[in-house]
């Protein structure tokens, strides 16, 4: 049974750093919790609560930066309460057209509502490209979460 555990932890850690691209995945979460479980299995000899609860806070603020960045990137371009709930919308909307609507729903979301709330065009395309700066932003910044995760677990194991 430890072994099939050990399957599950890296299972759960490479899942985890490729949900980090692949937004059907929560990725970090995964990879957090692949740790923990190793951790466990090692009766944390090796990766220690204190490790673990450096990497809890590392993965919450993946979270944070994921939910913010969009946010973040919408109202630093000016648009109105409108695309924030568009882009909102659209991340959600777009999780049943699989890949291309996780990526393109919240830009489009944003796009219009913020022509709804101001019917210009150019404002709205401004939203629409900040939400999708937003959404960049947001992969390199888990991506560079999960790597130094991936970095602080790897020392702490073999340190």
């Amino acid at each position: 049974m430890t072994v099939v555990l050990w399957i599950v932890a890296v299972a759960a850690m490479l899942l985890g750093l490729l949900g980090v691209f692949l937004p059907l995945l929560p990725g970090v979460p995964l990879l957090f919790a692949g740790m923990l479980l190793a951790g466990w299995l090692d009766d944390f000899a090796r990766v220690g609560v204190p490790t673990l609860a450096v990497l809890a806070i590392m993965a919450l603020a993946a979270w944070v930066v994921e939910t913010l960045a969009s946010v973040w990137g919408v109202k630093r371009a000016g648009a109105s309460g409108m695309a924030i709930a568009g882009a909102a919308a659209g991340a959600i909307l777009g999780i049943f057209a699989g890949l291309p609507g996780l990526i393109l729903g919240p830009i489009i979301g944003a796009v219009g509502g913020e022509y709804l709330a101001r019917r210009d065009e150019r404002t709205a395309a401004r939203a629409g490209i900040a939400a999708g700066i937003g959404f960049l932003v947001a992969i390199v910044a888990k991506l560079a979460i999960a790597v130094t995760m991936l970095a602080v677990f790897v020392f702490a194991w073999f340190a």
